[in-house]
């Protein structure tokens, strides 16, 4: 139950991200870039990936059986599921890409346009970080290891986590969707095998990071 309030909280509030997502307009032409906001990407960060980490954290942290957490910092055992995971997530990225090439027909995903000048750099980095760590904290680590007590049957556990991690990317359409179940199932199997957070934090960080970087090239 604990996990589901957390989850309605910090993240069901994204599906309604935007009031009229491109993929549900009717008879109107789809918006095909979003531009980068300095202003809007630090004001959510500052006003909501931070708090709502701070959240999580602090719940996490009255846990024993997720106390590691409070101990861990990045080792080098991390490099490994950090180097597995960002070319496979970029990987995933592109074979979605793939297939919105093949099916024309419907409503392609917004482009998202990257940043100009070290300082927009830096405030999308920062903001790529923290989405990252505060997903996968809630996702994999938190998420993955409470479901241990509640289902014992693994592959119902990594599709449990990965519904809901696909659910709030509904905003971003039918496209973002399905990337997003993939990458939520990979990202599973990667924190499962290794039982890394901070691995999987940078590899999701640096393919959003990635993402933005693609924007400017177009």
């Amino acid at each position: 139950m604990e996990a589901l309030i957390l989850y309605f909280v910090l993240f069901f509030p994204g599906i309604y991200a935007a009031s009229s997502p491109d993929w549900l307009v009717q008879g109107a032409e789809a918006i095909r870039t979003v531009p980068f906001s300095i202003i809007r990407e630090l004001g959510r960060t500052l006003t909501y990936t931070l708090p709502a980490m701070a959240l999580l954290l602090y719940i996490i942290s009255e846990k024993k059986d997720l106390s590691a957490l409070k101990a861990a910092t990045p080792q080098k055992r991390d490099l490994l599921p950090f180097a597995a995971g960002l070319p496979g997530l970029i990987i995933i990225g592109l074979f979605v890409s793939l297939l919105v090439s093949l099916f024309s027909g419907l409503v392609s995903p917004a482009r998202v346009q990257g940043p100009s000048g070290f300082f927009a750099w830096s405030v999308m980095i920062f903001a790529c970080l923290g989405t990252g760590y505060l997903e996968e904290t809630y996702f994999r680590y938190y998420l993955l290891t409470k479901l241990e007590k509640i289902i014992p049957y693994l592959p119902l556990r990594i599709a449990f986590s990965t519904v809901l991690f696909a659910l709030c990317h509904m905003h971003e359409g039918p496209w973002g969707v399905l990337n997003a179940a993939l990458a939520g199932v990979f990202l599973s199997v990667l924190f499962i095998r290794y039982r890394s957070l901070h691995g999987i934090a940078f590899a999701h960080a640096g393919y959003n990071i990635f993402v933005y970087a693609i924007g400017n090239l177009v």
